[in-house]
């Protein structure tokens, strides 16, 4: 498509100017758009940085969806709801959201094309159909899928502005002082190790975790987390910074308690999720059971 802009229209980044003709796309769909050359201003191919002005000529091919080659597999979904634009999966122990390198196959991407058929939105590309946020591989719990293009466009916005609510349930190495509390750190990628997350206040984006202590044992503690973000692994960075990582974590913590307890992963648990829904437009919640794993752990515990 070809726009000119038009006479009294502020100058204004190129991807913010697409996004708000094309509501349908998200902005980093956009903006992976303009990065690949789908995009020219007056004949030349620009940045989404570029700013627009009145009488510039933006031109705009936007690419057909690619075929999808990831195989759709009978894989069981633990499923807490559904309907025609999203359906909320119990995410277990161990799988991971969607293909890559070192896991091509058995994830939930894969078991919900299986389930859902052609019923998912496109917006993310022909590896991640319908998911519009995810959690780790060790990480349980629930977990969105939008079945269409609207839905998602929707959720996504939500979880942009903050709103998507989103509890946790963990268990930490030592004892919490604080009954309740918040951090406060921005998270960015560790420019020692490319592979982890950490506390980086010149590269990181904004972060803030609240959480509530459930019990103490000895030696350990039950909290409760609320995001009000949602960066990568950002509980379990947010804790190892305070000295509290969560128990069996790999990456953050001490690989000695992992062994201890014979876990696999951390023991985080994404309990609750809540949203208002993209077209009944009213709050929907959904609790995700705490995992037999997890029940065993705290009885192990109170027996310390």
């Amino acid at each position: 498509m070809e726009i000119k802009v038009e006479d009294g229209i502020k100058s204004c980044r190129l991807d913010k100017f697409l996004s708000e003709l094309n509501p349908e796309l998200t902005r980093s769909f956009i903006q992976k758009n303009i990065k690949d050359g789908c995009v020219t201003v007056n004949n030349a191919v620009a940045k989404a940085s570029l700013k627009v002005q009145a009488g510039d000529i933006v031109s705009y091919e936007i690419p057909e969806p690619e075929e999808l080659d990831v195989i759709p597999q009978n894989i069981p979904l633990d499923i807490l709801y559904e309907d025609q634009d999203v359906l909320i999966i119990n995410k277990p122990k161990g799988m991971v959201v969607h293909p890559a390198p070192g896991h091509p196959d058995h994830t939930l991407v894969n078991a919900v094309l299986f389930h859902c058929k052609d019923s998912l939105s496109g917006i993310n590309g022909v590896i991640r159909p319908g998911i519009v946020h995810r959690i780790d591989q060790d990480t349980t719990g629930s977990l969105i899928i939008c079945k269409n293009d609207t839905a998602h466009v929707n959720i996504a916005e939500q979880i942009k502005v903050h709103s998507v609510n989103r509890i946790y349930r963990g268990i930490v190495v030592g004892d919490v002082k604080d009954d309740e509390g918040t951090i406060n750190g921005p998270i960015g990628r560790d420019p020692k190790d490319r592979k982890k997350m950490c506390i980086n206040e010149k590269n990181g984006k904004p972060a803030t975790t609240h959480y509530k202590v459930l019990k103490r044992f000895n030696g350990y503690t039950y909290m409760e987390f609320k995001l009000e973000t949602g960066r990568t692994h950002q509980i379990r960075v947010h804790m190892a910074s305070i000295g509290h990582p969560l128990l069996g974590d790999e990456v953050y913590g001490q690989k000695s308690k992992r062994a201890k307890f014979n876990l696999q992963g951390q023991t985080l648990h994404a309990m609750t999720i809540g949203f208002i829904h993209p077209t009944l437009n009213k709050y929907m919640e959904f609790e995700a059971p705490i995992p037999d794993y997890f029940k065993h752990l705290l009885d192990v515990l109170e027996t310390f």
